[in-house]
């Protein structure tokens, strides 16, 4: 079993259970070598809210990946609640609870989101 395709089944038995509606949308957290991104997406509607990467915010190079999560966790946060969304819940995508993924929803609670 490949990497790719055991995340492939950890991320089919999470979505069975997690639904993004309007009013808690779905955190997606997609986490790459170099970047990390998150959505908030509506699963009723087929529709992403807001969307933000590492990559569009251009932060600064001395920043290990962990502190970069971290702040795009509190920008998706602070995105979301101009939108109007307080809570949501959270999908880690098949990626362990752990280092960055951990890092983004930290800093998306510490901007007042609610998972």
């Amino acid at each position: 079993m490949t990497k790719e395709s055991r995340r492939a089944r950890i991320k089919l038995r999470i979505r069975k259970r997690i639904k993004g509606t309007t009013e808690r949308p779905r955190l997606s957290v997609f986490r790459s070598n170099t970047s990390i991104s998150a959505q908030l997406i509506d699963d009723i509607k087929g529709l992403t809210i807001v969307g933000l990467s590492s990559v569009k915010l251009k932060l600064a190079a001395g920043q290990t990946k962990s502190e970069v999560s971290k702040v795009v966790g509190l920008n998706i946060a602070k995105l979301a609640q101009e939108k109007g969304i307080k809570e949501l819940v959270f999908d880690r995508n098949g990626y362990l609870y752990h280092g960055r993924v951990k890092a983004l929803a930290e800093g998306a609670r510490e901007g007042g989101l609610v998972f």
